[in-house]
C-alpha cells in the first residue's frame, strides 16, 4: 500500500539567523517520526486561502508546536497575558486547515501548541499562563533537554489514547506555558499531569482526532511511537 501523505504545519520566523529574509523552519524529528510510522511527510506553508487545496492532496494532518500562542481573541480569552506571543499568519492558516480537515473527517494529530489550537477549533478555551493560573504547578517548561522526560502523565482508561499506548501512565517531555482550560461538548480529556493540567484531548465523533501537550516526535517512550503509528494507520483508511 502506498504511504499516506501527511501534511505537517511549519513554524515561521522573521528575518535574522538563518536568513536575512522571513523563513520557515521545523525540527527534523517531526518528519522522521511520520516517516518511521509509514507516512510520507510534506510541509505546509502558511497560505490560508490555499488550505482546501492542500487538504485535497493529503491524507492526514499534523499541527505542530512552536514558541508562540493562539491569540486569545479566537476563544474569548480576554486581554493577552504579558507572556503571550502570537504569529498571526501561521495561526490563520492552522485554523483554516484544521477546521477543513475535521470537516472532511481527516485524521488530525495536534502536538503541544497544535493541541492547543485543536482545542480552540473544537470550542475550547486556554489557560494563558500556567504558572499564574495553576497552584503548585509543575515545571511545564522543563529545564532539562526536550529529548528527556520532564514529568509523567496519567492516561485515562477507555480513551483512544489509552487504546493506542496500552499504558496507564507515560513519561513525557514538556515545553509549554499554556494548556487547555475546559472540556467543551464532544471533547474528552485523555491525559492529565500530576498538577491537574490537561495534557491530552480527543474528539470521538471524528475518525481520528487527537491532541497531546507533549512532543511524541522525540520518541521518549514506546507510547510516543505508537501515537504516530496509530495516526498514520488511520490516514490509510
Amino acid at each position: 500500500m502506498a504511504r499516506p501523505i501527511i501534511g505537517i504545519t511549519l513554524d515561521s520566523e522573521p528575518p535574522g539567523g538563518y536568513s536575512k529574509f522571513p523563513w520557515y523552519a521545523l525540527r527534523e524529528n517531526y518528519f522522521a517520526a511520520v516517516t518511521a510510522a509509514g507516512g510520507l511527510p510534506v510541509a505546509l506553508p502558511h497560505e490560508p486561502p490555499m488550505a482546501a487545496a492542500y487538504l485535497d492532496e493529503i491524507d492526514g494532518l499534523v499541527v505542530t508546536g512552536g514558541a508562540f500562542d493562539v491569540d486569545p481573541a479566537f476563544y474569548g480569552g480576554g486581554a493577552k497575558h504579558a507572556t503571550v506571543k502570537t504569529k498571526d499568519r501561521r495561526t490563520a492558516f492552522e485554523l483554516a486547515v484544521t477546521k477543513g480537515a475535521l470537516e472532511r473527517d481527516m485524521p488530525v494529530l495536534g502536538i503541544c501548541g497544535g493541541q492547543q489550537l485543536l482545542h480552540v477549533v473544537l470550542g475550547g478555551t486556554l489557560i494563558q499562563h500556567i504558572p499564574e493560573a495553576v497552584p503548585q504547578a509543575l515545571a511545564h517548561e522543563q529545564p532539562n533537554p526536550r529529548d528527556q522526560a520532564g514529568h509523567e502523565v496519567k492516561v485515562v482508561p477507555g480513551t483512544l489514547l489509552h487504546r493506542i499506548v496500552g499504558a496507564e501512565s507515560l513519561a513525557v517531555n514538556s515545553a509549554h506555558h499554556q494548556a487547555a482550560k475546559d472540556v467543551p461538548e464532544g471533547v474528552v480529556v485523555d491525559a492529565l499531569a500530576p498538577d491537574g493540567v490537561i495534557e491530552g484531548i480527543e474528539a470521538p465523533r471524528y475518525r481520528f482526532c487527537l491532541g497531546v501537550q507533549w512532543h511524541p516526535e522525540f520518541h521518549i517512550s514506546e507510547g510516543d511511537r505508537k501515537i504516530f503509528t496509530a495516526f498514520v494507520e488511520a490516514a490509510k483508511k
